[in-house]
Order: structure tokens, then sequence, then C-alpha cells
């Protein structure tokens, strides 16, 4: 994705300057890799087809000028997921949990629309994610005499997941999302070295922001797809068997991993010409670099929809178990990650068009973002019930505020050119 030279230079920062991302002395090496691996289930959740998709289609439609945007979000991803699962180890409480706990029946409808808007959109995410992993496969097997049914990939795909999470372990699921994403990083990364930015474009694409006409939407999703306001919630109720030095490592290591991955699919997405699908993506990348190119493409597809669709809805069975207090082995938790399942099945099985369900996913997300974050922001400094150790310091607060202010205003800003052009 870039050069030797600047990414030795980046990586290189981020680790010795990032307080998330320093490796404690007490942490070996098979235990922070553990929490890579562990945590590599937020990577999973984020880089879905939603992820491959509207990144693509923002390098294929703006160049490098919302790189930015994947800077801004992998950081802010890093700030929120170790504020909501610091939440969860200085408490004993989940998110959800500790907002019911501070304010009780006074937010109870509050908390329940809360979780409704979440479960709706890991619904919506479901449904790109079951659809761009059924392209992926199609793709895959588009050019060979057994190339097998859409609806019949749909099936299987649905069954398998529904298997991995019936079994219940979220450290088996984690452990094996965290090696597929690799593999999906790899495929991709090696995509992206193809395009060949020169350093100085790809560094202020990096940290300039700009936003071009027509742009908003793509800005707002690309933020949507990367600080995905469910995980936050899977964050807080995963990571309660963790130490706070694990937590920060396994956290700092495996969204940085996911935001190079993002940001290797942009600039990937350069690469393309002409109208936006997943054919034509395959089909350009395979003439302008060969044929291994869009496999990879169609692999790294694939992954992103795969991993994802066990994501969502166990995100949003966590979602439930949080703010509403059911338990993993109650019926009505298994109903709502069965739930989300069947509605992205069901997109699926219709044979409805991926791209635009998953473009306006991500957007909707996006403006869900800010809700989310403002709770996170008041449990984090909830001084009865977080010691003032694990309670966040001022650069802390001042960062979360300026994600919620990026994400509002961009948002607003969206709703607002929306209802002057009608």
């Amino acid at each position: 994705m870039m050069n030797d030279e600047l990414y030795k230079v980046f990586s290189t920062f981020i680790v010795h300057h990032s307080p998330f991302l320093k490796v404690p002395k007490a942490l070996s090496f098979r235990s922070g890799l553990g929490s890579v691996l562990f945590w590599s289930v937020i990577s999973a959740a984020f880089i879905g087809p939603g992820t491959v998709t509207t990144c693509s289609m923002a390098g294929s439609r703006f160049g490098l000028d919302l790189l930015w945007t994947l800077t801004f979000s992998t950081i802010g991803t890093i700030v929120l997921q170790e504020a909501a699962a610091r939440v969860t180890i200085a408490s004993g409480l989940t998110l959800g949990e500790l907002l019911t706990k501070v304010y009780g029946l006074r937010v109870r409808w509050l908390l329940v629309i809360l979780f409704g808007a979440v479960a709706v959109g890991c619904a919506a995410y479901q449904a790109g994610n079951i659809l761009g992993a059924v392209s992926g496969l199609s793709l895959l097997t588009a050019d060979h005499v057994t190339a097998l049914n859409p609806q019949l990939l749909t099936i299987l795909l649905g069954l398998i997941c529904i298997g991995l999470l019936w079994q219940g372990s979220t450290r088996l699921i984690a452990n094996f999302l965290g090696l597929v994403v690799f593999i999906m990083g790899v495929a991709f990364a090696y995509v992206a070295a193809n395009a060949s930015p020169t350093a100085a474009e790809l560094t202020t694409a990096l940290v300039v922001p700009s936003l071009p006409p027509n742009a908003t939407v793509l800005a707002i999703g690309l933020i949507g797809t990367t600080i995905v306001p469910y995980n936050l919630f899977l964050g807080s109720g995963i990571g309660q068997t963790q130490s706070l030095s694990e937590m920060r490592w396994g956290i700092g290591i495996a969204v940085l991993i996911g935001g190079f991955i993002s940001m290797a699919i942009l600039v990937s997405g350069t690469l393309v010409t002409g109208d936006f699908s997943f054919q034509n993506v395959s089909q350009t990348l395979s003439s302008r670099l060969g044929n291994w190119a869009g496999g990879l493409f169609a692999f790294g597809l694939f992954a992103a929809g795969f991993t994802s669709a066990l994501t969502a809805p166990l995100a949003a069975a966590i979602t439930a178990k949080s703010l509403l207090g059911w338990s993993e082995n109650s019926l009505a938790y298994k109903a709502v990650w069965l739930t989300v399942m069947v509605v992205g099945l069901t997109f699926g099985l219709l044979g409805i068009k991926p791209i635009p369900v998953i473009v306006l996913a991500q957007a909707a997300n996006g403006l869900l973002l800010p809700v989310v974050t403002v709770f996170l922001f008041i449990a984090i400094n909830k001084k009865t019930i977080i010691p003032e150790a694990y309670r966040n310091r001022l650069w802390q607060n001042a960062l979360m505020l300026i994600i919620v202010s990026v994400t509002a205003f961009l948002g607003l800003r969206n709703v607002w050119l929306a209802l002057m052009n009608n």
C-alpha cells in the first residue's frame, strides 16, 4: 500500500508514540499475540463488504482524496474501543449494563430505542455481509463450469455461520476471524502495492482533510464502516477476562491492522474506472495487473463478508445482553442473532443488488455513531462507578469530543444537503 520507507516511518511513529500500542513489559509475546488475535474480532466486524465496497468506491470516484477519513476513523476506533473495554474492566459491567445501572428506569425506553437502532444497523450490515460474501464466491467460481447457484451459496454460508454461533465460544470465533482477516489483509495489500502512489501523495492524503463535491455520503460511509457503533457494545461485552495492558495492546494492533487493510482497499480502488460494480472491479484489476488481482479481490470480498456475517449477529445479541439484561443461554439472546442472520439470508435469497444496501448501511451507522459515542463518554467519566485510575484523562475526553463533533458535522451536513436538494 505504501513504499517501504514511508511504511517504516509511519508504523514506527504509531507504535512508539501511541499510549495504546506500547508493549507492556509484563506482557509476553505469546499473550500479546493471543490478545491481538482475540481483538481481531473488532477488525473482522468492521472489515466487511461495506468496507470493501465503500473504500474501493471512494478510491474509484475520488482517488486518494478521502483517505484522510480512514486515518481519522482508525484512530477514533482505537480510542473508542479502548474506552468501551476499559468500562468493563474497571466496573465489571458492560457498557449497556453500566448505563442501565446509572439511569435505571428513567431511560429504560431510551435504552430500548438504542438497542433497536443498533439491532437494525446490525441487520442492515448483515444483509450487506451475506450479499457481499456470496458476490465474492460468485466471482471466484464465475469462470468454472461448476459455478454454484447464488441461492445455494447463500444457504450454505448461512448454515455455517449459524453452526459457529450456536456453539457459543466467543474466543474460538474471535481467533478464527483473526486468521481470516490476516489472510485478507495480505491479499489487499498485495493488490494496493501495484497501484504505486508516491510517498508525497500518500502522506498528504492520509493527513490533509478534503471533501470533494458529492463526496459527503461516502465520507460518512468510510467513517461509519470503520467506527462501527455496535462494535462498542461488542468490545465492551467480550473484554471482561483481559487485563488493561492485554486489552490495550490487542485493540491497538488489531484495529491498526484493520485500518491498514481499509487503506489498501481504497488505494486499490484508484485503479478502477467506469461504473462501479464488483464485476467491474474484478475485471479492471485482472486486466491491469493480471488474473491474480481479480481473484484476490474476489477472495477478499468473500472473506470480508464471511467474517462480518459472524460478528454482526453476535454484536446484536451482546448488545441485547448488555442493554436489556438477557442471558447468553436465554432463548431471547439466541433469537436476536438468529433474527439478524435470517434478515441477511432473506436479502441474499431475494437476489437484491448488494451495493446500494451496503453503502446505505454504512451511512446510517455513521449517523448513529455520535449518539452511541455520547453514551460511552458519559459512562467512562462516571465518578460513582468508574475508579479514578480508569476514568478518561483530559486528552482522552478531548479526542472523544473531536470524534463526536466530526461525525455529527458530516452527518448533519449530509441531512442538510439532502433537504436542500429536495
